[in-house]
Order: structure tokens, then C-alpha cells, then sequence
């Protein structure tokens, strides 16, 4: 875990998850398409004032590009936009499925060196104790996920998890974050997110044991992950 993070991309809120379906069927994940918010306005049901603070709220946040020189204004949605659709249909999935669990892949990799701090402070320690039944290994093993995976790494973060609570010590704040029970190799271990972090496309795992050395992995080492589902 990491202390100054970087968010991740966070999942769109459901009215949002609409406008980006909208353009996504008008071909803006393909590249920039002619569209008014008067137009989008119409298409959604909304005033052209509604619609034109949707389309700010999207490019303030990173899931849409507008050329606004060009008459009509020119839309393109971004990568997040593409992950964040991702997500949303692996979730229908899932549920149409029934599935209680997600499938991962992912190659090792170095991390940054900071698991093994995080994973030794007292407030962490406790509570890794009491939920998930052990005290992790002083350090994270960590996956960078292939590209199909994340979006069903933002289906994940939209599910509950085991809750470890933030907390501040000595004058210094600790995030939160969830971890989610998994299988590697059938070693038991947990995925953990914690709500901020640098990375957006690496996984982090702790486990009872040092899961780099009792699977005797190195970096580039390609792995299959089960995450199970609350």
C-alpha cells in the first residue's frame, strides 16, 4: 500500500454510464464524432443545459476529448471510458452467470518496495488479524495485469470486499482499503486495493507466506488469479 497515491479511475456513475453508452453507439470510441449537447440533450431526454454539464463532467474527468472549434463540437471517448464500459459489461456478465468469482492474469513484477513498510504498522496489523485469520507476509507480491483484465479489475472495485478501515498514527494518516479472497496456484491468498494507490495496472497480493518464494516466481512470470466474490 502507498501513502501519497494517485486515484484510480472510478466507476461512472450510472446517469454518466448512460451519455458514454450514448456516444460509444455513436462511434466515439473509434474516433471523434459530430454531436451537439442540444442533440445529446434530445437523445437523453434532458434540457441542452443538463446535457452540456454531463459533457464537462466526463471531460473533467478524463473520459472524453471535445474539439469545440468544429460546428457541431467533435466528441471522442478515451481509454478509462473504453474500461469503464469493460467493466460495466463484465458486472452483466458475471450476473447473468451466476459466477462467484473472477478470473485474473497477470505477470509478476518488482514493486516499489513500500509493502513491506505497510504491511508491518500496527493499525494494518490488527486488522488483517481479526478479518482475514493471519498476518501477511511483510510484503506484496505484485501482477501487471493484461490488458482484458481491467475492466474486470473496476468490476471488482465496485464489489464490497473486506473492509480495512483507515486510521491515523503518531500524527499520521493511514488509508483504508479491501482485500478480496483469492487462489494462486492454490495458495491462499487476498487481492488488496487499497482506495488510493499509483498503480492503475498492477495487482498487489498478500498471503500468509512469501508467495514469490514458495511458488519460486520471478518477474515476467505469467499467472492465473481467482478472486472470489463477497
Amino acid at each position: 500500500m502507498t501513502a501519497l497515491p494517485k486515484p484510480p479511475v472510478a466507476p461512472l456513475p450510472r446517469e454518466t454510464l448512460a451519455l458514454v453508452k450514448l456516444l460509444a453507439a455513436r462511434g466515439a470510441l473509434q474516433g471523434p464524432v459530430a454531436l451537439s449537447s442540444r442533440e445529446v440533450g434530445k437523445l437523453l431526454g434532458m434540457s441542452q443545459q443538463g446535457a452540456a454539464r454531463q459533457l464537462l463532467l466526463l471531460e473533467r474527468q478524463g473520459f472524453l476529448e471535445r474539439s469545440l472549434g468544429a460546428r457541431p463540437p467533435r466528441v471522442r471517448l478515451t481509454d478509462p471510458a473504453r474500461e469503464a464500459l469493460s467493466a460495466e459489461a463484465n458486472e452483466i456478465r458475471l450476473l447473468l452467470s451466476g459466477a462467484d468469482h473472477l478470473s485474473l492474469r497477470g505477470a509478476v513484477v518488482s514493486g516499489l518496495g513500500e509493502g513491506r513498510y505497510y504491511l508491518s504498522v500496527p493499525g494494518y496489523l490488527r486488522q488483517f488479524q481479526e478479518k482475514l485469520g493471519y498476518t501477511p507476509f511483510p510484503g506484496t507480491l505484485n501482477l501487471k495485469l493484461d490488458p482484458v483484465a481491467l475492466g474486470t479489475v473496476e468490476t471488482l472495485r465496485r464489489s464490497e470486499g473486506i473492509r480495512i478501515e483507515g486510521f491515523t498514527d503518531q500524527g499520521r494518516t493511514f488509508g483504508g482499503a479491501r482485500c478480496y479472497p483469492s487462489s494462486l496456484q492454490g495458495r491462499t491468498a487476498h487481492v488488496i486495493l487499497p482506495d488510493r494507490s499509483h498503480y492503475q495496472d498492477v495487482l498487489e497480493l498478500i498471503a500468509p507466506t512469501e508467495l514469490r518464494r514458495a511458488l519460486k516466481l520471478e518477474d515476467g512470470d505469467e499467472l492465473s488469479l481467482e478472486v472470489r466474490l463477497p
